[in-house]
Order: structure tokens, then C-alpha cells, then sequence
């Protein structure tokens, strides 16, 4: 039997009653973001040059988003009809659910890019009140830059949560079937937004500042320059929409983790001799908790960010002490919260102390993060320090403090995961659901976590303002120290929230693994090494990641070459740009780095979606078991290790920006620079664009396990695979095609 068999009692008027509490809470998130964009838009913008250039960025990027979701729209109705016609005969005595499932994924896939959306929208609004702000207070600046991220999280969750509350009220005894479509629909739009977002924010970085500030020897976000409009529509595609994307689908795929594993302790005869009579009623009860735990974090998340102040005096403060006490706040919010659902609803404590392991860990990868990216400790200073010496020693010293980093995440994670299962030894089927309870647990905080990660594009895009509108040249040193302070400490929020969400795709990952296993009917023979093709499908497993992030890079490097080319263009054929005389042609730059993400991002969608398949139908389900294990595990080292290069090597920048080792414009100023854009693919695009590959292959897999096991005539399986690897070769031929243009 496979958990899709499983049939669950009739929901009570309790359970009813809590999904009622649940929907409220959804509610609750969404009128409070929807008062905190109120009231930052109740803030002055300041001067007109300043209005001028946030204008430039809020209809850079809504053109940007307008072309993705034309290209998304498109495997999107593609797939959703795809998955109607391949569910349709697994579910042939129940014809609601291939459609509940179909329409679930478009639903996902519309809520995820609401999420997106919704966070950037009000991003590119904020920027220019907190650059207006920075003039006159830090204590001002700071909670604008927050509230406004607070924005993008209150709204991910709010969507989160009432989507699969209105599936779970529609679909009752079926809706951990029909909640797999939805989870798979954020994740794929993630993936797009991931990857369009990375390529666009990293090619017009990249390429303005080694013109800018290499060639040109000026500032990072100097008017002059005809890529810095493209640079700060960038931090709000990338950073703004595409991360509260990616935290949509880690907050949903956790969820589903834990109500599919929920339902699957039916299957296990040792729960059933446990409970007995009440098993049923029991994973009932399994089901209804991680409902109840996102209603409690959507509280915590709330209490967490309300208490996030800055503070005014002679000395411009830390930002980053009253955002770690905020995020202690929610975190310790939420553990009595769910401690005291734990009491009154399950009554077990073991469900609570899983769950607790996800905050500690939640807590951990914070500590791991900002120890290693903020610009006040040893990593980031030895990195400054060794720019002293050129960019290959500033980019090996960064490099070896990330391989370090993504050593101790793993680990936290391995030990989280021994923890959670140990808690319920001798119970298989309570010790996978206990991971996922980790999971959950791990973005308990997601509204908290989503403001920090959106405070630091509003922060880039401020500093950008500051400088572009000419407020910098007169506003003092304060001022100054303000806004680049908020800058730094926006590095280390945006690096914490990639480590919070890659923890959260292995561990979601890891718990999905079970539901494979059960679904692909290898639970009592397991996924066996020592068989060459599970050997076959790890290698493949662990090679895609590089794969997919070679594609990345890749894209990043042809797109940023394009930029430098016209901004070099610029500067050579526009009379008296570089004495200020004349303004740049901002906007072809953003049509450049526009074109170029769009064209890119179709090959690396492919890769992920296509590779399982063609593993799974050409060598069975255990080989693809093994594929899956081969990518959560290297994909994870490989995410942390880019992400925290480049957040090592950008502060390490900002070090410097700030007086150390002879400032702006020094060699060693230089040296970090090239780190910062070697650094910028690395921690922007490729690097968390793994957190939602990992999550769409392991979805893509429980999806197609099905079809797998049946058996399909040989043909028919040739057929699938020789179209998914004909698809592969697309997306391989389309990553090399513009080089092999140029060639030509």
C-alpha cells in the first residue's frame, strides 16, 4: 500500500473548528502586512531626485515581472493540463481529485508568484522613504527597512496558509493528495523566479561595477554609471520577489512533508498497535498539528517583528542587534505557542520536542551564518584583511571560509535530523514524521524570517538612491554611516535567509524521501547501493547540481559581458557623461539584462524537471531513490558553500567601503571588488536557486512514482525518456547557444 491509498476518518466538528482558527490566522497576516503597507506609504519619499530614481527601479521591475510571468504562464498551463491527464487514471474511481490536483498546482503556482509579487511592489516603494529617512535617523530608517520586509512575509504566509486551508475545507478525507500539486505549483515558480531573478540582479551587477568601479574608478551606485538602474531593479527581482518565492515553497513543501507523513502512519502496523481504535483519529490529530503550528507562527512572526527598533545617539548603532533580538522574541513566542497546542490538542510531548529542534536549529544556522558573513567577525575581517595582497588571495581566503561553513550547516542538520528521529525510536513511521516536524519547526518563524531577508534589498536599493539623487553629497558622515551600515547588515539578513530555506530543502527533502519510498513500493527492500543502477542514478543525482549551477554562472557571465559592453559604449560615445554633463540611457540596460533572463532561465527549468524523469523511467524507482539522495546531499553543500562566498567576499567589500585598509578606491579596494563579483552569481543566483531544484526534484519524483511502478509496455517508457532526454539536450544546447552565435 502507498500513502495515496490511505483513507482518513470523517473530519469532526473540532477539526473543522481549528481549520476555522487557522483560516483566521491566514487572515490575520494578511490585514496586518496590509496595515504595515499603509503605513510605510504614510512616509515621506523625499526630495525629487530621490522620487525620480525609485520611480526608475518600481517600473524597471514590474516590466521585468510582466515578461517572466508571460514566459512562466506557459509550462504552467502546460503542466497543469499535464498533470490532470496523468493523475486521471491512477484516480479513475475518484474523478475530482486528478482536477483537484491540476487546479491545486495552479493555484500554488499563482499564490506563490503573489507572494513574489506582493513583497517587491512594496520594496521598490520603501526604498527611497528609508534613504529619505537615513537623513535625519537611524532609529527611522531601520524600521521602515523592516516593516516593509515584514510586508513580503506577513503576505507568504498568509497566502500559505489559505491555500491549503481552502484545499483541506474542500477536500477533506483527500487533501494530502491534492496538497502535493500545490506545494509542486510554488516550487516550480520559485525555480522561475529563482532563476530569472539571479540571472537579471547579477548581470547588472556585476557588469556595473567592474565598469564602474574598476575601470571607472567611481562609486558603487554613481548616476553616471548606465547599469546602476539595472543594478537596483535587480536587488528587488532577485532578492525581493524571487526569494519570498522560495520561502512560499519551503513554507508550503514543509507543510505538505508533514500532512503526507501524517497520513502515512495508517500504513505502519506498529502505530496501529500503539493506538488501536484511535489510530485513525490519532493521524487525524497528526494532520491538524502542522496547521496549528503555522497558525501559531503566523502570531509569533507578528509579536517578533513589532518589537524590531532602532535606537538614536552620537554613535550610528548595530542593525543587525535588534533584528537577532526580534527573531529571539518570535522564536521563543512560538515554542510556547506550540507548546501549548502540543498540550491541549495531542498530548504527547515527543511532537513538541521535534518540533523544538527545528527553532534550535533555525537558531544554529543563524549563529553559523552570521558568524561567518557579518562584517564585525573574524571571517569577514580576514578576508578584508587579505585584499591587501590582490584578488586571488581575497577570493581563496573567502573560499575556504565557505567550504568551512558548509561543513558545520550540514552537520547541524545531520545531528537535528539524528534528534528528531531518536524522539520517536522504534517507531519508522513517527521518526519520519518527526523530521518533517523539524521542518516545520525551522520556519515556525517564516514572517520574521521573509523581513529579514526583503530588509536587505530595501537597504541596497536606499544606499542606491542616497547616491544616484546627490542626497549623499550633503546629508554629512552620519547620514552616510547610516545608510552603509544598513547596507552590511542587509548582506548578513539576505545570507541567513538562504541558510534558513537550503536547511529547510533538505529537510523537507528528507521527509518527502519516506512518502517515496512508501509510494514507489521500496520500503522493504530499500534503495540498495551495491545495485549498479541506484549507483548510476546517485552519480547523476549528485552531478545535476553542478550542472544547473554551471548553467547559472554561466548565464550570469554571458549577460553581464553585454552590460559591460554598453556601458563601456556609453561612457565612449555619449559627450560629456563621464564630467556629469549628460544623463546614461538607464533603460538599455534593463532591456539587456531583461532579454538576456528570459532567454536563460528556460534551460535550467528543463534540467530540474526533466532529469528525474529520465531517471526514473529509464532505470526504476530505486536508481531514482538514489538520484534523490546523490542531489539533496551535494545540492545542500554546494548551496551554502556559494551562498556564503559571496556574502563573505561582499562584506569583506563593504569592510573596506567604510575606511579599512585605505577605503574606496584603494588596491585593496580593487581586489574586493572582483571578489564581490565573482561572488555576486554565487550568492544570488546559482546558490539559492538550489533550494527550490532540490524541492521540485523530490516533488517531480513522488509525482511520477506512480506511473513508475505500474507496468508500462517498454515502448511507452523508451518514449518518455527519449523525449526527457531529448529535453535535456534542449536546455544544454540552449545554455551554449549564445557563445556558439557569437562564434559563428
Amino acid at each position: 500500500m502507498s500513502e495515496s491509498s490511505v483513507v482518513l476518518p470523517v473530519l469532526g466538528a473540532l477539526e473543522l473548528n481549528l481549520l476555522w482558527l487557522v483560516f483566521g490566522s491566514a487572515i490575520v497576516a494578511l490585514l496586518y502586512g496590509g496595515f504595515l503597507a499603509w503605513k510605510v506609504l504614510r512616509e515621506p519619499q523625499g526630495s525629487n531626485a530621490m522620487i525620480e530614481v525609485s520611480k526608475a527601479i518600481q517600473e524597471g521591475s514590474a516590466a521585468y515581472l510582466s515578461r517572466q510571468f508571460k514566459v512562466m504562464a506557459v509550462f504552467i498551463l502546460l503542466l497543469t493540463a499535464g498533470l490532470y491527464f496523468m493523475y486521471r487514471p491512477i484516480y479513475s474511481n475518484n474523478p475530482v481529485l486528478p482536477i483537484g490536483i491540476a487546479i491545486a498546482f495552479l493555484l500554488g503556482s499563482i499564490a506563490s508568484a503573489g507572494a513574489g509579487f506582493v513583497g517587491m511592489s512594496l520594496a521598490v516603494r520603501a526604498n527611497t522613504r528609508v534613504a529619505n529617512a537615513a537623513l535625519t535617523s537611524f532609529k527611522k530608517s531601520l524600521e521602515i527597512a523592516f516593516q516593509a520586509g515584514t510586508i513580503s512575509g506577513m503576505f507568504t504566509v498568509g497566502f500559505g496558509l489559505l491555500g491549503a486551508v481552502i484545499i483541506f475545507m474542500i477536500f477533506r478525507q483527500d487533501a494530502m493528495k491534492v496538497l502535493v500539486g500545490f506545494g509542486f505549483g510554488g516550487c516550480l515558480v520559485a525555480l522561475f523566479m529563482r532563476i530569472g531573478g539571479g540571472i537579471f540582479t547579477k548581470a547588472a551587477d556585476v557588469g556595473a561595477d567592474l565598469v564602474g568601479k574598476v575601470e571607472k574608478n567611481i562609486p558603487e551606485d554613481d548616476p553616471r554609471n548606465a547599469a546602476v538602474i539595472a543594478d537596483n531593479v535587480g536587488d528587488n527581482v532577485g532578492d525581493c520577489a524571487g526569494m519570498a518565492a522560495d520561502v512560499f515553497e519551503s513554507y508550503e513543501v514543509t507543510l505538505v512533508a508533514a500532512i503526507i507523513l501524517g497520513a502515512g502512519v495508517l500504513l505502519e502496523p506498529s502505530f496501529k498497535a500503539a493506538y488501536g481504535v484511535l489510530a485513525s483519529a490519532m493521524a487525524l490529530k497528526l494532520i491538524i498539528y502542522p496547521l496549528l503550528v503555522r497558525a501559531v507562527g503566523v502570531f509569533a512572526s507578528i509579536i517578533g517583528t513589532m518589537v524590531v527598533r532602532g535606537k538614536d545617539g552620537e554613535q550610528v548603532g548595530d542593525a543587525m542587534k535588534p533584528i537577532k533580538f526580534g527573531f529571539w522574541v518570535a522564536a521563543l513566542t512560538s515554542i510556547a505557542g506550540f507548546g501549548l497546542v502540543n498540550y491541549l490538542y495531542l498530548k504527547d510531548w515527543r511532537f513538541f520536542f521535534a518540533t523544538l529542534t527545528g527553532i534550535i536549529l533555525a537558531i544554529v544556522i543563524e549563529w553559523i551564518t552570521d558568524y561567518y558573513t557579518h562584517t564585525e567577525h573574524r571571517p569577514v575581517k580576514e578576508t578584508s584583511f587579505s585584499t591587501k595582497t590582490g584578488p586571488a588571495t581575497t577570493i581563496l581566503t573567502g573560499f575556504g571560509l565557505a567550504q568551512e561553513s558548509s561543513v558545520w550547516a550540514i552537520l547541524a542538520i545531520g545531528v537535528t535530523i539524528f534528534v528528531s528521529m531518536s524522539i520517536f525510536a522504534g517507531d519508522l513511521a513517527l521518526a519520519a514524521y518527526g523530521v518533517a516536524l523539524a521542518g516545520l519547526g525551522l520556519l515556525t518563524t517564516t514572517g520574521f524570517i521573509l523581513a529579514e531577508d526583503t530588509f536587505g534589498p530595501i537597504s541596497d536599493n536606499a544606499n542606491g538612491i542616497f547616491e544616484m539623487s546627490g542626497a549623499n553629497k550633503g546629508a554629512g558622515a552620519k547620514a552616510q554611516e547610516i545608510i552603509t551600515k544598513l547596507d552590511a547588515v542587509g548582506n548578513t539578513t539576505k545570507a541567513l535567509t538562504k541558510g534558513f530555506a537550503i536547511a529547510t530543502a533538505v529537510i523537507a527533502a528528507i521527509a518527502l524521501f519516506k512518502s517515496f519510498i512508501a509510494e514507489g513500493g521500496l520500503a522493504n527492500i530499500g534503495i540498495q547501493l551495491n545495485m549498479p543502477e541506484v549507483f548510476i542514478g546517485l552519480l547523476i543525482g549528485g552531478a545535476v547540481p553542478f550542472l544547473f549551477s554551471s548553467f547559472l554562472i554561466g548565464a550570469v557571465s554571458r549577460s553581464a559581458t553585454k552590460v559591460v559592453e554598453e556601458v563601456r559604449r556609453q561612457f565612449r560615445e555619449i559627450p560629456g557623461l563621464m564630467e556629469g554633463k549628460n544623463k546614461p540611457e538607464y533603460f538599455k540596460c534593463v532591456d539587456i539584462v531583461t532579454a538576456s533572463a528570459q532567454k536563460e532561465l528556460v534551460g535550467p527549468a528543463i534540467l530540474a524537471v526533466c532529469t528525474p524523469i529520465a531517471v526514473g523511467f529509464g532505470l526504476g524507482a530505486a536508481a531514482l531513490g538514489g538520484y534523490l539522495a546523490g542531489a539533496i546531499l551535494v545540492g545542500q553543500l554546494l548551496a551554502v558553500l556559494l551562498a556564503n562566498s559571496g556574502a563573505i567576499w561582499d562584506n569583506a567589500k563593504k569592510v573596506i567601503e567604510m575606511g579599512a585598509y585605505g577605503g574606496k578606491g584603494s588596491d585593496s579596494h580593487k581586489a574586493a571588488v572582483i571578489g564581490d563579483t565573482v561572488g555576486d552569481p554565487f550568492k544570488d543566483t546559482a546558490g539559492p536557486a538550489l533550494n527550490p531544484l532540490i524541492k521540485v526534484m523530490n516533488l517531480v519524483a513522488i509525482l511520477i512514482v506512480p506511473m513508475i511502478i505500474i507496468n508500462l509496455a517498454p515502448e511507452v517508457r523508451y518514449t518518455v525518456v527519449g523525449i526527457a532526454v531529448g529535453l535535456i539536450g534542449l536546455a544544454f544546447w540552449l545554455s551554449k547557444r549564445e557563445k556558439m552565435m557569437e562564434e559563428k
